[in-house]
């Protein structure tokens, strides 16, 4: 959410009002939406997501199981 917030409105400048007005079109757009919509946003969020150790550990884990991979073959 911070990551999209800076995204939209930049790194520093944004005035409360302006927070709030952005924050209650996004909760309003976000109810508006059936709940097979926000379900189906969900899952396909969570299929774009890459793996947990790719996420934390970079292409090192990547590396490791392609080379753990090749020997086996």
């Amino acid at each position: 959410m911070v990551k999209l917030l800076r995204n939209k409105v930049g790194a520093l400048g944004m005035k409360t009002n302006d927070y709030v007005k952005y924050l209650t079109e996004t909760v309003v757009k976000y109810a508006d939406q059936p709940k097979e919509e926000r379900v189906k946003l969900k899952v396909e969020r969570k299929l774009e997501k890459s793996p947990f150790l790719f996420r934390w550990f970079g292409i090192l884990p990547y590396a490791f199981l392609l080379l753990i991979k090749r020997r086996k073959h």
